[in-house]
Parts: C-alpha cells; structure tokens; sequence
C-alpha cells in the first residue's frame, strides 16, 4: 500500500467509524473502532498527519458519546464513559506507537538509503575502475557501454564517438543481459543526431518525451518508448555521447549527480584513450624519423670517411712528387716556377691535413676513439709542431715564443695531441697579422699539464666566443681561407676523449690565448 493510499483510506475509515459509533448504543463500544484510521495514519510516514487523526478521533469519540446520551433522553451511562475513556486512551496509545513506528521506519529507510547508497558508490567505483583500466580507445568505448547498462539501469547502451564536428562511423552498442558489446558501422539517423547535437550544446543529459512529436520519431529509430541521451565532455569538449534505452521511465530516473558522474569520468578515460593513440602515433612517427635521421648520417659520415681516407694517397703521392721537382730531380727549374712548385706544395699539404681533420671528425662521429695511452712530452709535441709549420708563420714575419717544461708530461696518443697542438697553432697563425707574435707555453700544476697558445691577433668577438668550439660554427666575422671550421671542434673532442678541456681566454688589449689542459703522466698510471 502506497503512503497516498494510506492517507485516504485512514480518513474515509475515520469517518465511517464516526458514524458507526453515532448509531450505535452505549454498550457496544463502537468507539474503539476509531483506533483503525489511527493505525492505518502511521502507514502514511507522517507524524503530524498522524497527530492530527489521533486528535480527530478523540473529538469524534466525544461527539458520539454525547450524541448518544442525547439519543438515549439524555442519559450517560457511567460504563459507556468509561469505556469512550479507554477507547480515548487507546486512540492515543496506537498514535503514539505509531509516531515510534514512523520514527523506526524513518531511520531504517535511512540506514537503507545510506547501504543502497554504498553499495552505488562502490559499485560506481569499481566501474570507474574498469572504464579507467586501459588506455585502448576501442575496449574503454566497450567499457562505457556494459558498465553505463549496470549503473544507470538502462536496457541498452549505444556509444557515439565525437570527432571534431560529427560523429565517428562506429557505434559501440550493448544489450542487458547480453555477452558482448556489438560494433556497428553506421552513423546515427537524422533525428538522433539532431538530439545528440542538442545534448552536447546544454552540456547537460536529455531525455526523450514520447509526447514530443520529433522525440517519437527518435524513439522509433532507436526502436524504444523511452531514451535518455548522455554527453561525454573532457575541459569542456566534447567527446562522446552515450544513448540509454529503457522500457519505463522510471528505469532512466536515476540521481542527477550519478549522471553528472559518470559522463565526466567517462569522458576523461575516452580522452586519455585518445591522448594515448595519439602519441603512440607521435612517437612511432619519430622513432621512423630518428631512424631516417640516423641512417643519413652513417650514409653521410661513410661517405666522409671514404673520401678523406681514400685522398690521403693520391695527395701523399703528389706531394712526394712535388717535392722531387722542386728539389730538381727532373732537371733544374726557372725560379719563377720554383715559385709555384712551392705554393702548390703548400696547398698540397693543407688539403691533405683537411683529409685527415675530416676523417678524424668521421671517427669521433662514428665512436671510433684511440685507446693508445703513452707518456707524451708536450714540449717536444710544441717544437715540432712550431718546425713543421715554419713555412706559414716564417712568409708572415710572424715572431714564434716557445717555452718547455720538462716535467709537463701528459698521458695520450702522440698523433692525436700533435694534431691538436696543430690545430691551435693553425689558427693563431691565421688570425695573427703580418709581424704579429705567436706564444707557446706549456706548463704542469699538480696532476695536469697544460699546452697554451698565445697571439696578438685579431682576437675572437664576444659574440661568436660560445660557438667557438662546436662543429662548423657560423663566424659572421670569418675571412676567406681562415679555415674549415673544424679545427677548435678537433681539439676540443680530443680534450674530452683524453679526459682534459680546451679553454679560451681574450688577451687585452687584442690578441686570443687557448689552453689545453690534460691529465699528467704519473709513474702507476702505465705501470
């Protein structure tokens, strides 16, 4: 019996009691009877109801009893009162037990709501759970679709991914009491989709009224009396929406807050889903790149190292030949072409030292480094370097300074640290005017020993300084033929691979100074 119905039939029965009493003799006590609609009152969960027909029962009670003494000539029998007495006392007795009765309902429906409200949460929880437990578009639209069945108490779930403007072509559709979720090629008819688009633009769940002549066309499309359509948003963009299909209303009549709930965990997993894909997408993207990148360089630096080691041959040869002529081997020479034999040896030799930085650069860039570790007198590195480069310092009347110490020993490979003593005197004497003064100065402080290179030049501007070391650095202020770029960056990998460090200092008021600085020999460390 419904609490509506409770009401009604506790006043009709009110009455009817009321009546019956009034026809009644004393004797028979009718008014106990009046306790009935009291009873039947409390079915109503309303106390003040429920006082109020307690109250209407005593005065009916007091009515008919006076009526009926007037019926009877005005006579009261003293055992009729007594009885209308304990018929008044228990009228209140059955108010009262029912006003507990109400109260232990009231909280037992409570503690009702309380558990059925847990076992929502927890059952919402662990659908969350599993909407949430992976991040593959495909299973968590699967996901959304059997759980929305479970929580929400639809009879279907049919899933409508947003992308940008419309909707996919694929439609994720699960049945109650079904094995699995269906997948469906096919985008939504017409009228569904103009009610999917109305859902998205309230950002707020929509049901369809079958009263509503555009919904019945909805609802014949979908095949159902009743629907409600819920959007999916992530930061305020939409990302799916989901269709309930229900044989009663009631069934879609769930609190708005669970609605609200679901739809914005629902959304967040499908947009990490999505998030997911895409980089997965980007990184599948830029490993190929990578990858591409990766083989043009090996392609690139093969190249390199073939050609710098395949020109040291043909340039050592000529050289040699060069030098036979020059030396008069094929008959004595004109000075004038002694003059260019001269030249052609010095561009002979600077290409051939071009071959060697290139392949050297090819197997620094390649991993390829020399273990050979050897005590290595930078003094006599300095001096034969100074001696092999006299030609270029010597045509530029450029003053040489070269000081030894006899106890900077480093730990190395000779060729390596000749090469890159040769670079830095390469590029003091490049950048050093005519009748300038070039310094070399080696030292040894403790456990390193140092190799410097001194000019009055041009000097570096403060600008380019923090390139000055890096591969091919662009030098607005370079001249033609200073160089290719390569010869800091060489001596700088060689640093690093000895386990030392090339540094710049500017000189005042003009001038550069580089310092190389490697770990020195120690008696244990080849022993």
């Amino acid at each position: 019996m419904t609490p509506r119905v409770a009401l009604w039939l506790s006043i009709v029965l009110l009455i009817a009691a009321w009546l019956f009493d009034m026809f009644t003799p004393q004797a028979l006590v009718a008014a106990i009877l009046l306790t009935v609609p009291v009873a039947l009152a409390s079915l109503y969960l309303n106390r003040s109801f429920t006082a109020s027909m307690v109250g209407a029962s005593i005065v009916a009670n007091i009515v008919a009893g006076w009526f009926n003494g007037v019926r009877e000539g005005g006579h009261w029998d003293s055992i009729a009162i007594a009885n209308r007495t304990l018929a008044a006392f228990s009228i209140v007795l059955v108010g009262a037990l029912g006003n507990l009765a109400q109260t232990a309902a009231e909280r037992s429906g409570r503690l009702a709501a309380r558990q059925r409200l847990a076992r929502r949460t927890e059952s919402v929880r662990h659908a969350f759970e599993r909407i949430r437990s992976s991040l593959n578009v495909e299973l968590v639209s699967r996901a959304i679709v059997r759980e929305a069945v479970q929580i929400l108490g639809a009879d279907s779930a049919s899933l409508y991914a947003v992308e940008a403007v419309s909707f996919g072509d694929l439609t994720y559709v699960f049945q109650a009491g079904g094995a699995d979720v269906t997948v469906k090629r096919a985008e939504p008819v017409a009228a569904l989709a103009q009610y999917l688009h109305r859902a998205i633009e309230r950002k707020e769940p929509l049901a369809l009224m079958p009263t509503d002549p555009v919904a019945r066309l909805c609802l014949d499309a979908l095949g159902a009396d009743h629907a409600a359509i819920v959007p999916f948003f992530d930061q305020r963009l939409p990302v799916a929406v989901l269709v309930l299909v229900a044989a009663a209303p009631e069934q879609l009549d769930v609190e708005p807050d669970l609605w609200t709930s679901f739809g914005e965990q629902a959304g967040i997993a499908m947009a990490q889903a999505r998030v997911f894909v895409e980089l997965a997408r980007k990184n599948d993207e830029l490993a190929q790149a990578i990858q591409s990148l990766a083989h043009r360089g090996e392609v690139i630096r093969d190249i390199v190292y073939a050609l710098s080691h395949d020109l040291r041959t043909p340039l050592a040869a000529a050289a040699m030949t060069l030098k036979q002529a020059l030396d008069g081997k094929y008959g004595a020479l004109p000075d004038a072409y002694r003059e260019i034999l001269q030249r052609s040896i010095d561009s002979n030799n600077e290409l051939r030292r071009l071959a060697e930085t290139l392949l050297l650069v090819a197997r620094y860039e390649s991993g390829e480094q020399s273990t050979v570790r050897e005590p290595i007198r930078l003094g006599s590195v300095a001096r034969s370097v100074v001696d092999e480069l006299e030609p270029l310092w010597h045509s530029k009347n450029i003053r040489m300074r070269v000081g030894d110490d006899e106890t900077a020993v480093a730990v190395g490979d000779d060729s390596e640290l000749r090469r890159a003593t040769m670079n830095l005197l390469s590029n003091a004497v490049a950048w050093t005017p005519d009748g300038g003064t070039i310094a070399i100065g080696v030292s040894r402080n403790g456990d390193t020993v140092a190799l410097s290179v001194e000019d009055d030049g041009y000097g570096v501007p403060e600008d380019e300084r923090a390139l000055l070391f890096e591969r091919l650095p662009v030098r607005p202020s370079a001249r033609p033929g200073a160089g290719s770029g390569l010869g800091l960056y060489i001596v700088r990998r060689i640093a690093q691979s000895h386990g030392g460090r090339v540094d710049y200092q500017p000189r005042q008021p003009r001038g550069s100074k580089f310092t190389l600085t490697l770990p020195a020999f120690r008696e244990q460390a080849v022993g």
